[in-house]
């Protein structure tokens, strides 16, 4: 049986499948969530549902945070974090942005805590198969340990130095994933606005060098405008926005992002923030409103 006891801050999409896999393959998880309702659910996985993020900390040697952002991240945490065992990692698993995570890892020095920037790539299909890929970055001695609570979330794990790389190439990977959403999006409401069966498009580029399998996923969606969140448009929105700072803050623009910043926000305006981050067409549709 797995040793560590883990804490686990956050039952969303993503956290609540991350915590399914991590009771069931043995470890001992106390789960918290803001709205408690969220969290209960776990219970049936074998995990312990703690009533503040303090509760689900005490004594727990990893704590396992899976948040919407940074100020979130360091909402729960600070309670948690002089809670834990002594020789207690913290793996930081949200996507924030770059000052976030130094900043978090700062309170985590200040802790006496063991930090590891390890955001993870993938949607709830992924997290409940085990199939993310985790960007794992902090004390390469800590690589090791961190292994076996990846392994039942994980298909691949990179280290990739220092904490604070794992955030940055997520930001870099989600530039292209959401540049390929709005672009995906915009291409389908083309496609209708001049008599092209959209279907037949993603036929055409399935399997072709320029086709992507996300592609076809999303795409269907769009065609149908079903929209089951697997990551919402609030969160596409926010992964821009984090990355438009880092840019910025780089001096680069980034003009295509941030057109797909907006559509993600005018999904959320049309009344889509909590659906599919493939409902950003109905930003671009032909005969939207």
């Amino acid at each position: 049986m797995p040793q560590e006891t883990i804490a686990l801050l956050g039952t969303g999409i993503m956290g609540s499948a991350m915590g399914r896999r991590l009771a069931r393959a043995g470890f001992e998880v106390r789960a918290w969530n803001r709205t408690r309702s969220r969290a209960e659910p776990l219970a049936g996985a074998g995990a312990t549902v703690a009533g503040s993020p303090a509760e689900a900390a005490e004594g727990a040697t990893v704590l396992l945070t899976m948040l919407s952002d940074g100020a979130a991240v360091e909402t729960a945490a600070t309670p948690a974090l002089p809670a834990l065992a002594p020789d207690a990692v913290w793996l930081q698993m949200s996507t924030v942005a770059i000052g976030d995570t130094a900043r978090l890892g700062a309170l985590a020095a200040s802790a006496g805590v063991a930090f590891v920037d390890a955001p993870v790539l993938g949607t709830r299909q992924p997290a409940e198969d085990g199939k993310l890929t985790v960007f794992a970055s902090g004390p390469e001695e800590l690589a090791e340990r961190c292994a076996p609570v990846f392994g039942p979330l994980a298909a691949k794990t990179v280290w990739l130095g220092p904490a604070g790389a794992g955030t940055r190439h997520k930001l870099v990977v989600n530039t292209w994933l959401h540049a390929l959403m709005g672009s995906l999006a915009e291409t389908i409401a083309f496609a209708r606005s001049v008599g092209v069966d959209p279907e037949r498009f993603l036929d055409i580029i399935d399997g072709a060098p320029m086709g992507a399998p996300y592609a076809q996923v999303k795409g269907r969606m769009m065609i149908g405008s079903e929209y089951p969140a697997s990551f919402s448009a609030d969160l596409g929105a926010k992964d821009v926005r984090i990355a438009l700072d880092a840019a910025k803050a780089a001096g680069l623009e980034l003009p295509i992002l941030a057109a797909a910043g907006a559509a993600y926000e005018e999904a959320a305006r049309l009344g889509h923030g909590d659906d599919d981050i493939a409902s950003i067409y109905e930003a671009t549709r032909p005969d939207r409103s």
